[in-house]
C-alpha cells in the first residue's frame, strides 16, 4: 500500500484513491494520469469536486507542479469524477 497526500485537503490516502496529475519532464505538458507512469513532477488530488476547485482557485496545483496549468486540465479532472 503506497500512500500519498492530497495537495488540497492534505489528507493522506492510498494512491489508488487519488487522481495523479503530472507535469511531463520531457514535453512540459500537464497530464491527468491516474494509472500512468509518466516521468515528471506529480501532485495528487482527492476524487471530490471541492478538492479540485480549491486546487485551481488558490493555484495550488500550479505551484506544486511549478508550471502553468492549462484550463482544459480542470475539465479533465472533473471528467475523472464523472467516470469514477
Amino acid at each position: 500500500m503506497v500512500e500519498r497526500r492530497c495537495i488540497s485537503c492534505w489528507k493522506v490516502k492510498d494512491r489508488s484513491e487519488l487522481i495523479k496529475i503530472t507535469a511531463d519532464y520531457d514535453s512540459g505538458n500537464v497530464v491527468v494520469s491516474p494509472n500512468s507512469i509518466t516521468f515528471g513532477r506529480s501532485a495528487y488530488l482527492c476524487y471530490n469536486k471541492s478538492c479540485i476547485e480549491t486546487a485551481f482557485k488558490k493555484n495550488k496545483l500550479g505551484k506544486h507542479l511549478k508550471t502553468s496549468i492549462p484550463n482544459e486540465v480542470k475539465g479533465q479532472l472533473l471528467d475523472e469524477l464523472r467516470n469514477d
